[in-house]
């Protein structure tokens, strides 16, 4: 059975929860309805975090309109200014890691260790793009002909639209946010619904830091009357937008009838490999964390085990042992391993896509939520292991999101190597092998934008392009020098110091 923390008691708020507002040209503002959604606490659904604006599309185009009358200045300001904004940014971060950490714990649920990585990732990339306003390189090339200067540089597009969804609520924001604004966009920011507390405080931090009104610009809501409005808007030039595939390839529709620059950061069924000479404890850990960490719900977490036959009762023994001790519990109490999903919705999700499972495979542990005692107040689901799942079973196919763990076992590495491949995703995998030879292969073969090499499914770092292959996404990345590409036009521009006319492009070859 899996171990229940010990709650300090309820959190149960005894005051009247605080209500937030829109930030639109650098103001606070009321939504133009006038109504408001509240924001709960996944573990404790007697304890509401804040009321929230329900914002319109009228809202929506009064924050794009603020975006589109900033743009010009903002694009103005030379990047290595835009940078030192930036900067000023990551360091109110990093004072009030504390803080932000806390209040992500208690919007979104994942335990206090997670939610400051969370912040640090924020931080991180805040610093990595700071730094891109005094590089943000271009090309210099000679030219064909004498007497003449080309080169490349980067431009901004314009207003880009943010919409982000709950898991990482400030990594994610940060990740879109930071590029567009160091290569001179404004921005329009449409944070998740269930994570609207984490946006208000990252933007509040944002205007201290001095972004100019109408540069940043928050509007909180549905997506039905918030982010269609900044898709389908003709003065948005680019969307960043991270959720389901489903959701993706209807932004991707709607924004393509515009021919506006989309980049999507969808979903994934990510495995890791387990050949027959592996460190099975090594494997455990890389497992456990990929699985169970943020209670599943990462688009990189590992929800499949590909593993050969010969050491499938060896690893299966032992990720049964230890997920058998995860807490579960508030993910402020210390000591907590899996904190909630993220709302009622989820548990409903997830307790059907066991039901498939239990015609698909054999339930070795968990299976249901999670009720026992404080529990009973949040959204928990037990940790969750089928075994002698088929590779194209729907449980081993089909995004989850949630802490259900399907092992797979397979004749050898080529088999392990074609299960891995069949899915329709391709964000993240791993290999566990003493063998460097396989190894190699792997890192070559496995079809995912991530691949990691005796690790879990889940740890990417800011510096390197993040994203994955086929309905992962639509080929553009996030994180790393790369991430400026999304935000950017490029410019060749051709001098002629020549002091006639030369023509390009016609053959000007001697015969």
């Amino acid at each position: 059975m899996t171990e229940i923390a010990a709650s300090p008691g309820s959190t149960a708020a005894v005051a009247t929860p605080a209500t937030f507002r829109h930030f639109i040209a650098g103001a606070w503002a009321d939504g133009v309805s006038g109504e408001t959604f509240e924001s709960v606490n996944p573990a404790d659904g007697r304890d509401v975090i804040g009321r929230f604006q329900a914002g319109t599309p009228a809202d929506a185009a009064m924050a794009i309109r603020a975006a589109e009358m900033a743009f010009p200045a903002w694009r103005a300001t030379p990047a290595p200014k835009r940078g030192e904004i930036l900067y000023r940014f990551g360091e109110l971060m990093a004072r009030h890691k504390e803080r932000l950490a806390r209040a992500m714990t208690r919007e979104m649920g994942k335990v206090l260790a997670e939610a400051r990585g969370d912040v640090q990732e924020g931080i991180d990339i805040t610093y990595l793009m700071a730094g891109e306003g005094r590089r943000m390189f271009g090309d210099t090339v000679p030219s064909e002909l004498p007497d003449k200067w080309a080169m490349s540089i980067r431009q901004p597009i314009g207003v880009a639209g943010i919409i982000t969804p709950w898991n990482f609520p400030i990594a994610i924001p940060c990740w879109k946010m930071m590029p567009a604004l160091v290569t001179g966009n404004t921005v329009v920011f449409k944070p998740a619904s269930d994570t609207p507390h984490c946006a208000t405080l990252l933007v509040e931090l944002m205007a201290e830091a001095g972004f100019p009104p109408g540069t940043v610009n928050l509007v909180t809501g549905s997506g039905a009357a918030v982010g269609d409005t900044i898709v389908e808007s003709p003065d948005v030039a680019v969307i960043s937008f991270t959720g389901s595939s489903t959701t993706g390839k209807r932004i991707a529709e709607r924004a393509g009838r515009r021919l506006k620059r989309v980049s999507l950061e969808l979903g994934g069924k990510n495995g890791v490999v387990v050949l027959r000479d592996a460190d099975l404890d090594l494997a455990t850990d890389g497992i456990l964390w990929s699985a169970f960490g943020t209670t599943g719900q990462r688009c990189t977490a590992c929800s499949r085990v590909i593993v050969e036959a010969p050491v499938l009762e060896p690893l299966l023994d032992r990720l049964v042992t230890r997920a058998r001790g995860l807490r579960l519990g508030d993910g402020l109490v210390e000591g907590v391993d899996v904190g909630p999903l993220i709302n009622a919705a989820a548990v409903d999700k997830v307790r059907s896509y066991v039901g498939i499972g239990r015609t698909e495979g054999d339930l070795v542990l968990g299976g249901e939520p999670a009720t026992d005692g404080e529990l009973a107040h949040g959204t928990f689901f037990q940790p969750t292991i089928f075994s002698k799942v088929k590779p194209m079973a729907r449980i081993g196919q089909e995004e989850i999101f949630g802490p259900v763990l399907s092992v797979i076992p397979v004749d050898d590495v080529d088999a392990a190597v074609t299960a891995l491949n069949q899915t329709r995703y391709g964000l993240s995998a791993s290999i566990f092998t003493r063998d460097v030879n396989a190894a190699f292969r792997a890192m070559r073969d496995l079809e995912a934008g991530i691949v990691y090499v005796n690790a879990g499914t889940t740890g990417a770092e800011t510096h390197l392009p993040f994203g994955g292959w086929k309905e992962t996404g639509n080929g553009h990345r996030e994180a790393g020098h790369v991430a400026l590409d999304t935000y950017t036009e490029w410019k060749s521009i051709y001098v002629d110091f020549s002091g006639h006319l030369q023509r390009a492009q016609i053959d000007n070859q001697p015969e």
